[in-house]
């Protein structure tokens, strides 16, 4: 059987570093391929060769049913039908969801003008194959994150690709909306279309793929037919080490001492499709790691925005029990509040400046002496969390927007962890991070428990919750569902209190 796709001795080097080294992939229709391995193994690499974003080094082929092909950019490869839903999101906030959906791809009318009666249709129709009850006409800026990839999914299929590549599409996507897009996955295999899925979620791959390629290093390290792995054999190949030296056992670290409390927090002016935030109690205690799980939409990230300032709010909040009012971040960063925002493009980086230059921003001050920088004194540091995180960059001067993903993540956790805050919130703090990362983050969360940083984790990941948190709050419809114990806080007790 000839692969629809066949990539063969595919190599690429950037300045100071060789992201792909021989690669050979083969795409067949109506297959799911999952494409697993570490934060910077090559993987998005590969596929934005595949999809004209890259040219691969010479010396290495493409084919598509057998014919050699130079796919020249992305709207070529399109028209080759091979199209890709990236990791970060590219919308255009100021558009409505149809008129992303169909951009540069816009039905016209006789006239040669944009019809938009049609256009709002066929979105319609798109929508509503992925289980989506949201008019066309809203505009993208008023969407949850969650939504928007969604609204990226959307966008491929109506291109009536052959070939689609997933690259973490349910990283940002509650248990509902990952299951519907697991769903949809199943129905485009049986149309013979074949999925590139590119996921850290083991448990996924395992759930929907036919075949697994593992990269590490840029290197193709295997490509085996799903039922012939196993969890253990693929973590192993990817990390080159085993699945039971990367998880510890997690200790509890919470005191008596409440560092903060929050009374009858509720948000003030809610977004239009943003949940109605309101009645929000809890404390959190030095050393403790406290969990907060719940459905996209539930209000998790708008409780965390008010206590750092970002969003408006009324109640009370009290840090070591004294009365804050918190108005803005810079009143929540000299109260001792750190916020890794989930996201890191938009909110977490500043994209164009160095790994260095982004991992001081937040205490730049203490490597300053009157006017000047102290940059010997800045890089060491920095140096020295590349290594705890194990962030993969050719050097502490390359720019964050040419790191991978998973390391740009790190970096945003580098720069609040560096400042040493007294209370951290971390929101989706390992999305897009490879299970051996994922278990350094972990690590260093819980290292920074044990020194009495308290911390709040928000995460869609159920097993990372349970894993991490001392106790889990769970939020549904913008209220407080339950607040669960350790003991207590199983993967179904969370969503019968998340779903009521």
């Amino acid at each position: 059987m000839v692969p629809f796709l066949e990539m063969h001795n595919i190599s690429k080097t950037f300045p100071g570093v060789k992201a792909l080294n021989h690669v050979d992939l083969k795409l067949y229709a109506g297959e799911v391929h999952a494409i697993a391995g570490e934060n910077g193994a090559g993987k998005s690499t590969l596929m934005k060769i595949m999809t004209g974003v890259f040219k691969a080094d010479p010396g290495g082929t493409i084919s598509i049913e057998g014919e050699p092909v130079e796919i020249r950019d992305p709207i070529h490869a399109r028209s080759l039908g091979i199209s890709i839903i990236y990791q970060e999101l590219s919308m255009v906030e100021n558009l409505n969801i149809a008129e992303n959906i169909f951009l540069g791809n816009e039905p016209l009318n006789r006239a040669g003008f944009v019809d938009y009666r049609r256009m709002n249709a066929k979105a319609s129709q798109v929508l509503a194959q992925l289980d989506l009850d949201i008019d066309p006409k809203t505009k993208v800026s008023e969407l949850s994150i969650g939504q928007k990839q969604m609204i990226e999914i959307a966008k491929a299929i109506s291109y009536d690709s052959r070939i689609i590549v997933m690259d973490e599409p349910t990283a940002s996507l509650s248990q509902h909306e990952t299951e519907t897009l697991i769903n949809l996955i199943h129905a485009l295999r049986a149309r013979n279309i074949g999925i590139v899925y590119i996921s850290h979620r083991l448990e996924e791959i395992f759930e929907i793929a036919d075949h697994v390629t593992i990269l590490r290093d840029g290197v193709s390290v295997d490509s085996l037919k799903i039922e012939a792995v196993t969890r253990d054999i693929l973590v192993r190949k990817m990390v080159d080490r085993e699945l039971s030296e990367l998880y510890g056992d997690h200790h509890s670290h919470a005191t008596d001492t409440v560092v903060l409390s929050t009374r009858n927090l509720t948000l003030k002016r809610p977004s239009l499709h943003g949940a109605r935030v309101r009645d929000i109690q809890f404390d959190l205690h030095k050393g403790e790691i406290l969990g907060f799980f719940g459905l996209i939409g539930s209000g998790r990230t708008e409780i965390m925005e008010m206590i750092f300032g970002i969003r408006e709010y009324t109640g009370h909040i009290r840090i070591n029990d004294r009365p804050a009012d918190i108005r803005d971040p810079g009143t929540a960063i000299r109260l001792g509040i750190g916020f890794v925002t989930e996201d890191r493009k938009g909110q977490g980086l500043v994209l164009d400046m160095t790994v260095r230059e982004n991992f001081s921003l937040t205490h730049l001050k203490q490597y300053c002496s009157a006017t000047f920088i102290n940059s010997a004194k800045e890089g060491a540091r920095c140096e020295d969390f590349v290594k705890t995180l194990g962030i993969k960059t050719p050097s502490i001067e390359q720019k964050v927007v040419n790191l991978s993903g998973g390391n740009q993540q790190k970096v945003a956790i580098a720069k609040w962890v560096a400042r040493r805050p007294q209370i951290l919130i971390v929101d989706e703090p390992t999305r897009g991070i490879d299970v051996g990362a994922k278990a350094e983050v972990h690590a260093l969360l819980e290292e920074l428990a044990s020194q009495g940083m308290a911390i709040i984790v928000v995460s869609s990941d159920l097993p990372e919750i349970i894993a991490i948190s001392d106790r889990v709050i769970v939020i549904k419809e913008g209220r407080i569902g339950g607040i669960l114990s350790r003991e207590e806080a199983g993967e179904e007790q969370i969503m019968q209190v998340a779903t009521g």
